[in-house]
């Protein structure tokens, strides 16, 4: 299995728009970040994890023609926002199966409504295949069992996911002890750390950094980043098996079960 990071930035992205700081003005592609994304691969499937704004661009740097579903972990703009991008990667094989929590999928239904009105008006339009899953019970999605589990995102709850021995989560200011415990031996664990400061709805640095210590993965990557970490200096201060993820890196992991 593979996990590719097609971004590793906050809503905003970095450079944000008008900055003029030390990182987002620097030269290091590592501080270059777009919306935060990945891209799993397992065989010959692949499955989207949120489909951003950055989605096209995210898309043609990284050679990607062809996907098998796409799992979404909220419907803010940042997560949701490049899924008419889907079109040219849908083509002949049907629908493009979107699998998230109720409340996302209504969001998603209602911002894309075109895409579901059933009227031909001659334009082209994402073909989407909506799927409820439910927190902590597994559903199958391109051949892969996926075991969705609830973060708290400030005031919404939102969904993480447990591959095999990955564990992915972006924008958690909390975690349920029952998603906790889901998240034990785990060969890695990405996490959100928006920043240095404490923040209402996302992990600070020093947040992130205590729940990894909780949960002992074996290596974490930190995304969901904001300007406020210039990469190369931040890790050389992080503990031993964390660092701060950067877009298109790939990491390799061990093969998850396999489904129907």
């Amino acid at each position: 299995m593979q996990l590719t990071f097609l971004g590793t930035g906050t809503s905003m992205g970095v450079p944000i728009i008008g900055c003029s700081c030390d990182v987002c003005t620097s030269t290091d592609p590592h501080n270059k970040r777009l919306r935060t994304s990945a891209l799993l691969s397992v065989g010959d499937r692949r499955l989207l994890i949120d489909a951003g704004p950055d989605f096209r661009a995210q898309a043609l740097a990284n050679h990607i023609t062809r996907l098998d579903a796409v799992l979404t972990t909220h419907s803010h703009y940042d997560h949701v926002g490049g899924l008419d991008d889907l079109r040219p990667l849908i083509g002949q094989e049907g629908n493009m199966p979107i699998y998230a929590y109720a409340s996302t999928l209504r969001d998603i239904r209602e911002r894309f409504s075109y895409a579901f009105s059933g009227i031909d008006d001659g334009s082209t339009r994402p073909l989407l295949e909506l799927h409820e899953i439910q927190p902590y019970q597994p559903f199958c999605a391109g051949r892969i069992t996926i075991l969705p589990f609830n973060v708290q995102h400030g005031t919404w709850t939102i969904t993480g996911f447990r591959m095999g021995r990955l564990g992915y989560i972006t924008d958690a200011s909390a975690m349920p002890p029952v998603s906790r415990e889901v998240l034990h031996g785990l060969d890695v664990l990405v996490l959100n750390a928006l920043r240095f400061m404490d923040h209402p709805t996302h992990f600070s640095l020093e947040q992130a950094l205590a729940l990894v210590e909780e949960l002992q993965p074996q290596r974490t990557f930190l995304v969901h980043l904001t300007h406020a970490f210039d990469h190369a200096p931040t890790n050389r201060e992080l503990p031993d098996g964390v660092q701060l993820a950067y877009d298109g890196l790939t990491v390799e992991l061990p093969e998850p079960s396999r489904c129907a």
